[in-house]
């Protein structure tokens, strides 16, 4: 089935659909020989080259579509390098088996909690969108009075430097004295946009965590500076959330399939969790469980 080559190419983890446009629009992408224009199709058969290298036609069309979570320390930037020097959250994830992995939005110096990242590139084009108004759910902790005709603007919206912004929902959390917890929603990636938020009914944000986005809730024993695979029903969940074909009805890569049969003949007592070999650290085999947006709500 033929499909166009910004979908293939995003899909395999080259770069976003609007970056490999951007490619096709420089000529930078050849198909059999010609350079291509963007609305092209492809097929399995077809050869292409970026920049011209060849691309490997396992990556495009059978390479295992992979996604894990990680739980991002604060101090840790979502760049794959940085220009001073500071660690990134790449840094402390494993190696993809094909492709590389595209964090599904992201969360600034200071902010801690859920990532998901894939090689799938147009799974993370889908849960990014704002067509599908994916719900990023946040636990902040606020220094200073927040009273309910606050809670009641902020859900109404707030006219920030770059337009109007709003949370979705908003709940108390519970805390003691001065500073107090809620959990927020929003539908939106913009830059620090709780933050801002908060600041505009001239309180400061003291703490903020994401917990949740989309379908997926951060697994309560993924400690900080860890990652986890997202496996079985739950990954197929969230690509049937995204709008695309559940993971496991894609064709697996052969590795895949020999892991999947060597799990079939292990007893289930001697399951273990893997031991990551990436500076000690180990990923969970417990699975996120599914919750309403917001408790309370």
């Amino acid at each position: 089935m033929a499909e166009r080559i910004q979908k293939v190419l995003a899909r395999a983890g080259y770069g976003s659909r609007r970056q490999i446009e951007t490619w096709i629009k420089e000529g930078r992408v050849s198909r059999n020989g010609e350079t291509a224009s963007l609305g092209d199709q492809i097929s399995e058969g077809d050869r292409l080259r970026l920049d011209n290298k060849p691309l490997s036609p396992k990556r495009l069309w059978q390479q295992p579509q992979q996604v894990i979570l990680y739980n991002k320390p604060i101090g840790e930037v979502c760049t794959r390098r940085d220009p001073e020097g500071r660690r990134t959250i790449f840094q402390s994830l494993p190696k993809p088996e094909q492709g590389r992995w595209v964090s599904v939005g992201r969360l600034d110096l200071n902010t801690s909690g859920l990532i998901i990242l894939t090689t799938d590139g147009e799974l993370a084009n889908r849960l990014m969108h704002p067509a599908n108004e994916m719900d990023r759910e946040y636990a902040v902790r606020v220094l200073g009075e927040v009273t309910p005709e606050m809670m009641q603007t902020l859900r109404d919206g707030v006219m920030l430097d770059d337009g109007e912004a709003k949370f979705n929902d908003i709940q108390e959390a519970g805390g003691e004295g001065a500073n107090k917890w809620f959990h927020v929603v929003i539908q939106e990636g913009r830059n620090r946009e709780v933050r801002r938020l908060w600041e505009s009914q001239g309180v400061q944000v003291s703490r903020l965590m994401r917990v949740r986005y989309g379908p997926i809730i951060m697994p309560h024993n993924l400690r900080i500076g860890h990652w986890t695979k997202l496996e079985g029903g739950d990954l197929d969940y969230l690509y049937e959330q995204a709008g695309m074909k559940p993971a496991s009805a894609k064709k697996p890569a052969a590795g895949v399939k020999r892991a999947q049969k060597a799990d079939k003949r292990r007893p289930a007592a001697a399951t273990k969790p893997a031991a990551s070999p990436y500076k000690g650290k180990s990923n969970s085999e417990d699975k996120p469980q599914r919750r309403p947006r917001i408790r309370g709500r």
